[in-house]
């Protein structure tokens, strides 16, 4: 395994240097006459397929509807998709591939905040737009260094606001006193909405009485959850994504652990419902982008039309964050009323009350967007809309 990864990584910074060797200034679509080449750098094999997938028909729906209309000032959306296979070793190869062979002018991914991150220096250094749908973790768009990453946007909220509002949901409409966090401690994405949620909480007079960790991967979580049983607490908090999720919440009920659960994004997937059983998953709740079930009327029109194309498919988050990136997309390139990337750069920087699926879209200082955010409770096996949060 180590010599595999290592072989990985050397192809990958060769792959690298040689592409970063020929680019300095910013870059018309290489494609020229009626198109533009935008890639698609996606997990759509390995262990957060489902994401991938999901975005996958969104952005195909976004595409031919933009295309049917007359394209982007005329020209038409010429998709380059590559799959990551749920590895950052791999996003890298096809950030390459993408900026290098294809000459796109964008690329649209990764799902996850690692698979982004593992593109974004490529991104700046060849002044390519990276715009993910869903990394939520801050450092997709800024460095654990501060430094801002200048061509790498986000459709999604980011992960402190999620934790944010899954805090005060547990604070004030649940009204717990005593929590649990379990949170997956090789992922950023969970770290960071376990210090937020934790920061949060506390602050509303609440005590986390245990904080325990999984790895990814793990399949047997029994004796870390009857450790978090015998600290009574009312309500756990399990940021991560749908693998393993699945399976805590499945052996968590098996345990007797039948007090509220609740998670993030990374737990939207049909997976989950497979895994944990639709009646482990009752009296569980999520923080999401957006919800199928809400009244307004943008909203219904996309669900309307995905299910007519997926065979009446309800359309989950994921769907919704790839079709709402690709009319972000769409909007910064028409403004900037060319396909020169800092040029589309800067009018994503710019992008103000743009209406979208997922919420109206202002995009602030450090490349996120300010948005609302959605509870969604799950019943029976089904996302049932709860609230939505205003930022």
């Amino acid at each position: 395994m180590m010599k595999k990864k290592w072989a990985k990584t050397f192809m990958a910074s060769a792959l690298l240097a040689g592409v970063l060797a020929g680019c300095s200034a910013p870059k018309e679509n290489a494609a020229g006459g009626n198109t533009i080449k935008v890639g698609v750098n996606l997990e759509l094999s390995g262990g957060v397929a489902s994401y991938g997938e999901s975005l996958k028909k969104g952005i195909d729906i976004a595409v031919d509807e933009i295309n049917k209309k007359g394209g982007v000032d005329g020209k038409k959306i010429d998709l380059v998709k590559v799959d990551n296979k749920s590895e950052a070793a791999e996003a890298t190869n096809g950030a390459v591939k993408l900026t290098s062979q294809d000459k796109v002018t964008a690329i649209i991914g990764a799902a996850t905040s690692g698979d982004t991150v593992a593109q974004a220096q490529i991104a700046n250094d060849t002044k390519t737009v990276l715009l993910t749908p869903s990394g939520t973790s801050p450092n997709v768009t800024v460095t654990d260094k501060g430094k801002l990453n200048e061509y790498v946007f986000r459709t999604s909220f980011i992960d402190p606001f999620q934790g944010t509002v899954a805090a005060n949901f547990a604070a004030k409409e649940l009204k717990v006193k005593n929590v649990a966090i379990f949170a997956d401690s090789a992922s950023d994405y969970a770290k960071g909405l376990a210090a937020s949620f934790k920061e949060t909480f506390e602050k509303e007079g609440g005590k986390v009485v245990a904080e325990e960790a999984y790895v990814a991967k793990d399949t047997d979580f029994r004796a870390t959850l009857t450790r978090i049983k015998s600290k009574n607490p009312e309500f756990v908090f399990i940021p991560g994504y749908y693998e393993e999720v699945g399976l805590i919440i499945k052996q968590a009920r098996e345990l007797g652990l039948n007090v509220p659960l609740m998670g993030a994004d990374g737990w939207d997937s049909p997976k989950l419902v497979e895994l944990a059983g639709a009646d482990a998953l009752n009296n569980t709740f999520i923080t999401n982008h957006y919800s199928s079930e809400d009244p307004d009327k943008k909203i219904q029109d996309f669900v309307s039309t995905f299910k007519e194309k997926y065979n009446g498919e309800a359309p989950n988050a994921f769907n919704a964050l790839g079709y709402d990136t690709v009319y972000l997309l769409a909007d910064a390139i028409k403004r900037a009323g060319s396909t020169d990337t800092a040029k589309i750069k800067d009018a994503l920087a710019a992008t103000k009350d743009l209406s979208l699926v997922t919420g109206v879209v202002t995009i602030d200082k450090n490349h996120n967007p300010v948005k609302s955010a959605t509870v969604l409770e799950y019943k029976d096996g089904k996302q049932v809309f709860n609230t939505k949060v205003n930022p």
